[in-house]
This record gives structure tokens, sequence and C-alpha cells, in this order.
């Protein structure tokens, strides 16, 4: 097996751990932030703390994800390469962190609210309100960056040829309404259909990369151009 074909499938592999990672993150701990009593239901029970390893999982593999594309990447262009190991690699681990230690204060604040007896009115509720406010906020940033960092992977399979056109394509029209979704979080506003698209995509792409692996004439085109 060739190096490409074993970048391809880590890199599939690395984008089916990542999703399914964050997918399941969001089932421990939507249901929680969004109940009217989240301060007693986060001290209650764990679930975010499992939510909180599953998005460092996330986090971990789209990172490295974007190692392994950049030697790949920058055959066609070097500075794009670049950007993809800056937003889709540092940046979004460093908002995926930060979203867990935003999660983890929750759950100190919560249990601390709990011990205090739950009272109606407290500076426990008004911290426990910035957090989820912060947590809104943030992940819209997180969008953003995610989306912009696809658009730059995508726009270099798309021209570069590596995977077919129509699925490179794919990934440049779900950006758009992903990177929506974003600005629209950064006003309280959550739409998270807007990011199906690009979700859809990126798992049937990560099972092509699995499959067939990168176009190998593009790879042979690309690798010429280096000579």
């Amino acid at each position: 097996m060739d190096s490409n074909r074993r970048a391809a499938i880590i890199v599939g592999v690395l984008y089916i751990i990542g999703t399914a990672a964050g997918g399941l993150s969001r089932v421990f701990y939507g249901p929680i932030l969004g109940d009217p009593n989240y301060l007693i239901k986060v001290s209650e029970n764990q679930n975010i703390v499992i939510a909180s390893l599953l998005v460092l999982t996330m986090a971990f593999s789209l990172a490295m994800m974007s190692v392994v594309l950049y030697p790949i990447l920058k055959r066609y262009n070097e500075a794009l390469a670049l950007g993809v190991v800056l937003f889709r690699g540092a940046l979004e681990a460093v908002m995926y962190i930060a979203a867990v230690i935003n999660w983890l204060l929750l759950l100190i604040v919560s249990q601390q609210f709990v011990m205090a007896g739950a009272p109606t009115a407290s500076y426990f509720q008004t911290f426990g309100t910035i957090l989820l406010k912060v947590d809104v906020r943030s992940a819209g940033v997180l969008s953003i960056v995610f989306s912009l960092g696809a658009l730059m992977i995508y726009y270099v399979f798309y021209k570069s040829k590596l995977i077919p056109r129509w699925l490179s394509g794919w990934g440049i029209i779900g950006a758009i309404p992903y990177l929506a979704a974003g600005l629209m979080a950064l006003f309280g506003t959550t739409l998270d259909i807007l990011m199906i698209p690009l979700a859809v995509q990126e798992m049937v792409m990560a099972v092509w990369l699995i499959v067939k692996g990168f176009n190998p004439s593009a790879i042979a085109s690309l690798s010429a151009k280096q000579i």
C-alpha cells in the first residue's frame, strides 16, 4: 500500500471518528443544557464529563486529519494547506478545548448551586446563564472556523480533482449554510439544520476515501509538478 492510499484511509477514518464523537457528545449534553433546571440536571449526573471526553476525541481526530492532509494538499497550494492545518487543526482544537473547559466550569457551578440548597435567585444562576451564553457564542465561532477550513479543503480537492468534483463541490456548497449557522449563533440563534448538508457530505467523503482513496491520476499530476 503506497503512502497516498494509506493517507486517504487514515483521513477517512479520522473524519468518521471525529464526527461520531461529536454527534455522541450532543446526545449526552444537549438534553441537559436545554432543560430549564439545567443546573440541577448537570449536578445529578456525569454526562457532561462523558461529552467532554468525546469532544476532546473529536478535537484530536480532526486536528490529526489536517496534519495527514497537509503533505498532499501542499502539492497543489502550500498556503491553503497551511490554512487547513491552522483552521481545521490548531484553531478548531483550541475552540473544542475551550468548550470543554466551559462545560466543566458549568459542572462545578451546578454542584455548588445544589450544595447551597438551590436558591431561587443566586449568583450561581447568573454565572450558569453566562456560561450557557458563552457556549452558544463560542459554538458560533467554532462553526465559522470549521466552515472556513472546510472551504479551503474542498477548494483544493475541486481544483486538483483528488476526489470526484461532485463530492468536493458538495462540500463547498455545504460549507456555506454551515458558515451561516455560525454567524447566526453569534447573535444567539441556533439552527443546527444548516449544518446537516456538510455533515452528510463529510461522512460520504470519508467512506469514499477509505474505499477508493485519492484519484491516482490527480496524485500523479501533482507529483509531476514538483519535479
